[in-house]
């Protein structure tokens, strides 16, 4: 009976063990005991706008007298837990403690001796904030509805009880049920063979932090495209996609040769709605991609390569804390860019890692300087707040100097030995410090400092000895846009006919923000730049042109901020239109038409802009 009472005691007191987790954006016990593997028994209900059913945890303790599973919720509803002991199923106990506004609620359940699993009965709610649910209208076929998954960065507690940390890795295994016309698919093994009775089996061997787990279900059709890829998508887009993507094994072919061996056998594209509010989501064997880059010209195609590149920096090595994001996005965007100069050539590469320079600089002018540090400081926040392009574009220049002081034969010996090393493990940037001074720095002794490093990744904004990439092709470009400012030169002398999309992006992104309406307008007239059809440009015309108070522009900018969630290209069009009263108006009419089709992530995002620039009028 002590005993009993000792062991509710513990259960029902809300001690955190946050204060004990170096991962603080997770409430598990995830240091004293793990799932090795998973098991998703689920049914996706389209009426109820939920996944319901039960995860079904192997669990292993790393510490004796464990009494208890902690496991991170997120406004799921728990109907009841059974425990696995000595090969006996049994009636558990549990709690959900009090939410965390970040964290979102534990799930506490009591341990009995010897417990080998633990099955967790539930339901996700509709406003779960890693899922979307799409209506027929919502997307592009208009006849069936579709539902996917973000669970980056800590979204996955939102559809499933997991201990929701990068820092555990866990294989998973899944029986997912739907209705006969509609086909599930996850971030694991998936057959292209459809299911005669809506019900469908998954398992993904390698282990992955929780952020990885995904899951999509729609009118989802199949196509290959090599003996490694193949695009999964409605039917609107599946032909268009293949095409557009065709030179994905060539990606996975040149990337193999730089830094070893794909690990994942199979690497599959689902193209989404548009309402997905990132470019892409490296979820293993099957990337999320949004429709947003299939221009048609193969011009948008490096987001292909970046979240091909996760398959070895992110999903293969990966960062143990939302603080260490750049050891996923900094790694990864250096790859992108290896390998879109390896496929497409120098220059392209070039133009591509000026335009993220270009970028990068803008946003450190307009950052927190807090921000601005690669391990940046978020205990307290939400994680989502450590993505910018301090980890991406940062990051990416860290790897590029390194590259450049030690040569490219050097750095890339020691990436493919780093992504060896820690192939299938979770490393944090003191872990990163360590291998790469004694394999690296120590190893080319006078080539590189401890104070250059420490400059790059904890102190703010770029160091002073940092690279700036540039391209020559720009160099014309500025050229042309000088000459055209001064009155040198008519639009009709600038050689447009074979420029690139990078050029085209370089052209409007530095035209000067004083052009007057009419040069506006002239632009316009020349170029049809309102009417591109290309989202990346189109994006770029119509934030220029939102500074400029350029109103030609507001029926095609109402249209492409409801067509598209993406948050890259429609954020920075609220944040634009939010300083002034006049748009801000313009900008709160067009979000009531555009948020049901926005992801939650992305309508926060927005609420968030629209409130603040509101309280300040």
């Amino acid at each position: 009976m002590k005993k009993t009472l000792l062991l509710l005691a513990c259960f029902f007191s809300c001690v955190s063990f946050a204060k004990n987790n170096p991962d603080w954006h997770s409430q598990s016990n995830y240091t004293d005991i793990i799932s090795t593997n998973i098991h998703l028994n689920l049914k996706v209900d389209f009426d109820k706008k939920q996944l319901k059913g039960y995860i079904e945890h192997s669990l292993k303790t790393l510490k004796p007298n464990i009494k208890v599973l902690d496991l991170d919720t997120r406004e799921l509803e728990i109907h009841k837990v059974t425990l696995l002991t000595n090969d006996k199923w049994q009636k558990g106990t549990f709690k959900l403690l009090k939410p965390h506004p970040v964290l979102g609620s534990t799930l506490r359940i009591v341990l009995a001796k010897n417990t080998q699993k633990v099955r967790v009965y539930y339901n996700s709610l509709p406003q779960a904030s890693g899922l979307q649910w799409l209506t027929p209208e919502q997307t592009a076929g208009k006849k069936h509805p579709f539902m996917f998954s973000q669970s980056q960065a800590i979204h996955a507690r939102s559809w499933i009880p997991i201990q929701d940390t990068p820092a555990m890795r866990v294989t998973y295994s899944a029986t997912i049920t739907t209705s006969k016309a509609l086909r599930p698919v996850m971030s694991a093994n998936n057959n292209p063979k459809r299911s005669a009775d809506g019900v469908y089996q998954f398992k993904m061997p390698q282990a992955i932090p929780p952020y990885l787990i995904a899951i999509a279900a729609g009118n989802i059709h199949h196509k290959k495209m090599s003996k490694q890829t193949a695009i999964y998508s409605e039917p609107a887009y599946l032909n268009i996609a293949a095409k557009e993507f065709e030179d994905t094994q060539s990606m996975i072919d040149a990337t193999e040769k730089l830094y070893g061996k794909y690990r994942w056998n199979q690497y599959d594209l689902l193209i989404l709605p548009p309402s997905f509010p990132f470019g892409g989501m490296e979820n293993p064997r099957l990337s999320f991609i949004t429709p947003t880059v299939l221009a048609g010209d193969k011009s948008l195609v490096s987001l292909i390569a970046h979240e091909l590149a996760h398959s070895w920096s992110g999903n293969l090595v990966t960062n143990a804390t939302w603080r260490d994001l750049w050891l996923n996005e900094g790694f990864t965007s250096y790859v992108e860019n290896r390998i879109m100069e390896a496929v497409y050539g120098k220059e392209r590469a070039k133009m591509e890692a000026a335009l993220g320079y270009q970028g990068l600089i803008r946003s450190l002018e307009e950052m927190p300087e807090k921000d601005t540090i690669l391990h940046i400081e978020i205990e307290g926040r939400d994680p989502d707040d450590a993505f910018s392009s301090v980890p991406y574009d940062k990051g990416h220049l860290f790897l590029s100097f390194l590259e450049e002081r030690f040569g490219r034969d050097k750095f890339d010996s020691f990436l493919r030995q780093y992504f060896d090393a820690h192939a299938f493990q979770s490393l944090d940037t003191t872990g990163f410090i360590k291998y790469t001074n004694k394999n690296l720095i120590n190893r080319y002794p006078g080539i590189v400092s401890d104070k250059e490093i420490n400059s790059w990744i904890y102190q703010p904004g770029l160091p002073s000895f940092a690279p700036s990439p540039e391209s020559d092709a720009f160099v014309k470009v500025q050229k042309h846009i000088d000459n055209w400012i001064k009155n040198s030169a008519s639009l009709s002398d600038i050689p447009t006919g074979k420029w690139t999309v990078h050029e085209w992006l370089y052209f409007i992104n530095n035209l000067p923000d004083t052009l007057s309406l009419k040069r506006m307008a002239e632009l316009d007239k020349a170029y049809q730049l309102t009417q591109s059809q290309n989202n990346e440009i189109a994006h770029a015309w119509l934030l220029l042109s939102i500074k400029r108070r350029y109103a030609a522009v507001n029926e095609r900018l109402e249209d492409y901020m409801i067509s598209i969630g993406r948050r890259k290209l429609i954020v920075p069009l609220y944040k634009e239109l939010s300083k002034d009263k006049t748009s801000l108006e313009f900008a709160k009419r067009v979000y009531q038409k555009a948020r049901s089709g926005y992801h939650p992530l992305a309508q926060g995002t927005v609420e968030s802009i629209l409130k603040e620039a509101t309280d300040k009028k």
